[in-house]
């Protein structure tokens, strides 16, 4: 089971990298709409989301509350994203490599303060509050990059950006 999920673990965070290499410098309050996150937020929690591979795997719960002073720091360029996710990734891979299939019916809590959000097997928040959670945030990320006029890199396959296609009427 490891062997399947680390291949895919690796073939989602090339494709998350890619992604976050196009982020472009001095855009970090560019929002998508006025409700949206901004771009420097979004890109800081896709940069730290593989680190929910470790606190899934060597915790039982995770506490959301925000600190003092707010949410975690935001990565102050897109070379910082960059840094941060690579960090995350080498640390997140180990732990998923050694993780036992017996770890993954362990119950794992997400709480905020005093009130549990949810718990679940380990493997449901892997899937759903890890794996899926990048997935969804790297593609709002790719909205962000089309309406900045950025090239979007291929994920599952290319794009109108990387293959020239028929012409448009």
């Amino acid at each position: 089971m490891n062997d399947h999920l680390l291949a895919e673990f690796d073939d989602e965070m090339k494709a998350t990298r890619t992604v976050l290499e196009r982020v472009p410098d001095g855009q970090a309050d560019f929002r998508a709409h006025p409700k949206s996150t901004p771009l420097g937020r979004l890109s800081t929690h896709v940069a730290q989301l593989p680190g929910w591979v470790t606190q899934t795997f060597r915790r039982t719960e995770l506490d959301i509350t925000p600190p003092p002073g707010g949410f975690a720091a935001m990565v102050q360029s897109p070379a910082d994203a960059l840094e941060t996710f690579d960090r995350e990734v080498a640390e997140a891979r180990q732990v998923l490599a050694q993780v036992k299939e017996e770890d993954f019916d362990v119950a794992w809590s997400l709480r905020m303060g005093p009130v549990t959000l949810f718990t679940l097997p380990r493997r449901t928040v892997y899937r759903r509050m890890v794996m899926n959670h990048l997935v969804h945030h790297r593609a709002q990320l790719g909205v962000y990059l089309r309406l900045l006029g950025i090239a979007l890199p291929g994920i599952y396959g290319p794009t109108a950006d990387e293959t020239p296609g028929p012409p448009k009427p």
